[in-house]
């Protein structure tokens, strides 16, 4: 990691200091999937649900199970369920 100007002359305060610093997280940005685009195609979708689920510990195998046991409806509904707190999924109304 390369720190420049303030942010290494804090760092370097940290550590010969000792001090507990409380530093703002920056705000995560929320993740859009146009499903009438590319990426709305099923098998992207599930792409996205298995690399998800990797990066958050959980069962890829039984999320695209789950996505596969319907029809698209039911893909997107599944992907929703256990993404849809930091994933928006944009489609046109009907």
């Amino acid at each position: 990691m390369i720190l420049f100007g303030k942010a290494k002359y804090i760092l370097y305060l940290i550590v010969k200091y000792k001090i507990m610093a409380i530093v703002k997280k920056s705000k995560q940005r929320e993740i859009v999937i146009d499903l009438t685009g590319p990426d709305g195609n099923v098998f992207v979708l599930m792409g996205y649900a298995r690399r998800f689920a990797r990066d958050l510990g959980l069962d890829g195998n039984k999320i695209i199970s789950e996505m596969q046991s319907s029809d698209y409806e039911n893909a997107v509904e599944v992907f929703d369920n256990y993404f849809g707190s930091f994933v928006i999924l944009l489609r046109n109304e009907i």
